[in-house]
């Protein structure tokens, strides 16, 4: 790297800018961060910038603190909501109530953690809305999906210290969960200084209130970031059935001792599965596989479907119907222009739609 180039981190998207964090001593409160553009050869080469990427800046203009991003270093991992680049771990925050715990939500969130190949650790917040004994039963719960857990409270203290701990040990954290589980109030009780907003869940329908708008790395200790994310409700499936399995600890930990007799196994039932029936998350993972096998079967019916026939098509996170190309009406002009080539002597151009009727 030349010395026109200095190397940085992402540490926030804002717009079409990227928020930049120059290398130096100063991560912690006086770090160097400059507003960057974006080279468009990084778009056209299909390279996108996420909030934890190791970036090269030049163009910089000191005075107004301002820079370009040039160049993307290789990545260890993605995760890819929120979108963080080289994650160290990823801590899924869920609240012990207001909002209730929702098992197949969490499900969800830690089959997405999973697939970052990183450490998974899960955070039980509002730890104080629930009898001790209930938290210890959550607890125990969370150790047999194969997860450490840490119940915590911003109210009486509980649990922070040991957080703490966890989240000041180099490299990127990532906090995620559902709206209003108390992700920023957490950061706001291990760093004060950091003054994040925060908000009340909804009165009447007792749901979390979005108030983190974008993905966000702060300084907790040297070296140690930790990214503080939106919300959100639903975190998607992966698209391949025989991927999912890899995502649950305790199956894989049976399975590592003993296989199933066959290796396309789904763990339902199926003759020879080592797993049967009495695990806790057996009904979770039904659920999950039911619909992974549904969207991998929707997305083989819109691959035919490419060579004619109706099928499907993914719009969002929704699965749309093609139209078969043969059942599409015609415009009048196309079907005049059609007959007027099958009438011998028939001039095309007198088929103009000023001419009908």
């Amino acid at each position: 790297m030349g010395p026109e180039l200095l190397p940085g981190r992402v540490v926030a998207l804002q717009a079409n800018f990227c928020l930049v964090s120059l290398d130096g001593d100063a991560l912690l409160g006086a770090a160097v961060r400059l507003l960057c553009t974006r080279r468009s050869r990084l778009d056209k080469s299909g390279q996108q910038v996420c909030v934890g990427d190791r970036v090269a800046v030049g163009a910089i203009d000191w005075g107004a603190r301002r820079g370009a991003v040039v160049g993307l270093e290789p990545r260890h991992n993605l995760l890819p909501r929120p979108a963080v680049a080289n994650v160290s771990r990823v801590v899924v925050v869920v609240a012990l109530a207001e909002p209730r715990l929702d098992p197949l939500q969490l499900t969800r969130f830690l089959i997405t953690a999973e697939a970052t190949g990183q450490p998974v650790q899960v955070v039980l917040s509002k730890a104080d809305l629930l009898p001790a004994g209930e938290v210890r039963d959550w607890c125990r719960r969370l150790e047999g999906w194969g997860y450490g857990a840490t119940a915590v409270s911003t109210r009486n203290g509980e649990g922070l210290e040991a957080l703490r701990q966890q989240l000041h040990q180099p490299g990127i954290a990532v906090l995620c969960g559902p709206s209003g589980v108390g992700k920023s109030s957490l950061l706001n009780a291990l760093a004060p200084s950091l003054e994040l907003r925060v908000a009340t869940v909804s009165g009447r329908l007792r749901r979390g209130r979005h108030t983190t708008r974008h993905v966000e790395l702060f300084a907790l200790a040297p070296g140690a970031l930790v990214a503080d994310s939106p919300g959100f409700n639903t975190p998607s499936l992966p698209s391949d059935p025989q991927t999912l399995a890899a995502a649950f600890p305790e199956l894989q930990a049976r399975l590592s001792t003993t296989p199933c007799r066959f290796a396309n196994c789904r763990h339902q039932d199926d003759p020879g599965c080592s797993m049967g029936d009495s695990w806790d998350r057996r009904a979770l993972f039904a659920r999950c596989l039911e619909e992974v096998e549904a969207l991998a079967g929707a997305a083989a019916r819109s691959g035919r479907a490419g060579q004619g026939g109706r099928g499907l098509r993914q719009r969002g996170d929704r699965l749309e119907p093609l139209l078969d190309p043969q059942l599409r009406r015609s415009s009048r002009r196309s079907r005049r222009q059609a007959e007027a080539q099958d009438l011998p002597g028939a001039d095309p151009e007198l088929s103009s739609p000023d001419l009908e009727g």
